[in-house]
């Protein structure tokens, strides 16, 4: 049980625990499980770990299609929270509190890791490290997604400027009052890629008008596989 969390902004602890939750799953994330789970396997033995993974929304849904789940977490309500919903509905998963610099589990065990806008709440160079982390813990040929925000979102010009690229005290755009967000050009996902395959990386952008100020929305989704030997 790894409960070292030095690296976690406490904000998402005074969430969870003020009653935070996220239902359901993400549908970016159930389109990404759907395209790169190995088909040579049976769904039991499918093995998927999502980093930061909140109340478990995500792992909630592969866990109910047969996939065999873990995930973490810095937030120790929101771990107790995805466990208790497991339970109660009888599906089975290993859920941890841990910080991204720290993954504990062997070489080479997940077909898949996901990390929806988790490791953007870190600096550059601590997402750096938790991302070789991913890369010990995942096979040969698994697949990771890698969702961090853009530099072209609202949120990034307002704030203040703080330690290894993160932003804090945002207070325009979607992001008021999530923490401390570290935003990436192209060259950071690139740089934080390194050593992987890169099969997709893609720049979503949308816009809200109806405010009087238009809002711009902006996120990176990239998906890279673990180069066999």
């Amino acid at each position: 049980m790894c409960n070292n969390v030095d690296n976690i902004d406490p904000v998402w602890e005074e969430k969870y625990s003020a009653g935070h939750e996220q239902r359901y799953p993400w549908d970016n994330i159930v389109s990404f499980i759907y395209r790169k789970y190995p088909r040579d396997k049976s769904r039991n033995q499918v093995k998927i770990l999502e980093v930061g993974c909140g109340t478990g929304s995500n792992l909630w849904f592969a866990a109910r299609e047969g996939f065999n789940v873990t995930g973490f977490d810095g937030s120790e309500s929101a771990i107790k929270k995805a466990r208790k919903r497991f339970k109660e509905e009888g599906l089975i998963g290993d859920f941890r509190v841990c910080d991204f610099a720290n993954i504990p589990f062997e070489n080479d065990m997940f077909d898949l890791v996901i990390d929806r806008v988790a490791l953007t709440c870190a600096g550059f160079e601590l997402a750096k490290v938790a991302i070789r982390e991913i890369h010990r813990v995942i096979r040969p040929g698994g697949f990771f997604y890698f969702n961090p925000y853009s530099e072209e979102h609202s949120s990034s010009q307002s704030g203040n400027s703080g330690p290894d690229g993160l932003r804090h005290s945002i207070s325009e755009g979607t992001l008021v009052g999530v923490g401390k967000i570290c935003f990436y050009a192209k060259h950071n996902v690139l740089k934080a890629l390194y050593g992987w395959e890169i099969h997709s990386m893609q720049h979503l952008e949308w816009a809200e008008t109806h405010n009087p100020k238009r809002m711009v929305h902006a996120e990176w989704r990239a998906i890279a596989s673990k180069l066999r030997v």
